[in-house]
């Protein structure tokens, strides 16, 4: 991008959990901010330091250089982006930083042949996206990411912005990641349930697999929030794990692979989402064989 980030004014789309730490960091690395969500208090910080307030998604488009949308479903995207098209330049920028699928914005671009759209969702959760640490995935032009850069290097970890190939490939590789964590969250409480419920101390346990072939991140680091503070992680809600899980499993449709494994997880959130609430945290399930072995699993 040639300009400084002052000279470039950036839309922005909902200002959730993830939206909101994002802007607050574009805001910190100088870009200047129209924003938009369906709760205006959610952006009164944001306009305190200087951001200007936009009533619809084609306002935001015709008051700033790029869009940027981070909305909760696909459903949503089709709707901002048919905003973001009525008020964009023919030639503008749009990112989508949703975890979404591909064809909403495939039909955008169809329809939109000088419109440089990049799929880029990200990882990180919230407390990533408050830090300005979040991993990201973009599919789309070299030539846009590389003049993309500094937007995205505003909200994520220089080293972890991977150009993952075309477009749409950046909502592939979102996909797999969530499916693989979710996949591990289960296996993992499943795992800790019966060894707990075998008599063995849940320290001596979860000890014995770090050090073990059948290791794993989330078996190191992600799942201490539970194990430590009893924190399910609700900044994610489960509604929209149960989304993930389900594009995840359409997508696998599409291109014709079983998944019979993905499918049980799937199964597994549903039921723990039906037990304990749309707004319970995203690693509830935990608590399914919490209840089940009739402890609660805490170092």
């Amino acid at each position: 991008m040639s300009h400084t980030a002052v000279d470039v004014t950036v839309g922005f789309i909902g200002l959730g959990s993830m939206g909101s730490g994002m802007t607050r960091n574009l805001q910190k690395a100088g870009f200047s901010l129209v924003v938009n969500d369906i709760r205006r208090d959610q952006a009164a910080e944001l306009l305190a330091g200087g951001a200007r307030w936009a009533s619809s998604p084609a306002e935001v488009a015709a008051g700033s250089d790029l869009v940027i949308t981070m909305l909760p479903t696909p459903k949503h995207v089709g709707e901002a982006a048919k905003g973001i098209v009525d008020g964009i330049a023919p030639d503008g920028t749009w990112i989508d930083m949703s975890t979404s699928v591909p064809e909403v914005a495939d039909e955008i671009r169809k329809a939109n042949p000088g419109l440089h759209v990049l799929d880029a969702p990200v990882s990180g959760m919230s407390v990533g996206a408050a830090a300005g640490l979040l991993q990201i995935f973009i599919g789309g032009d070299e030539a846009d990411v590389t003049r993309l850069r500094p937007v995205f290097e505003a909200m994520g970890d220089k080293d972890r912005i991977l150009h993952v190939g075309a477009h749409g490939a950046g909502y592939t590789v979102k996909l797999m990641l969530n499916q693989l964590w979710f996949t591990h969250l289960v296996a993992t409480a499943e795992v800790l349930a019966i060894g707990v419920k075998a008599g063995v101390d849940l320290g001596v346990l979860r000890n014995a697999l770090v050090n073990s072939p059948a290791t794993s991140n989330f078996v190191e680091r992600d799942v201490l929030s539970v194990l430590e503070q009893g924190d399910y992680d609700e900044g994610f809600a489960i509604a929209l794990a149960c989304k993930d899980l389900g594009l995840s499993l359409d997508l696998a449709g599409t291109v014709g692979v079983p998944a019979e494994l993905s499918a049980l997880v799937e199964q597994i959130y549903r039921r723990a989402r039906a037990a304990y609430g749309d707004r319970a945290g995203e690693m509830t399930p935990m608590r399914l064989y919490e209840d089940l072995i009739g402890v609660d699993l805490r170092l």
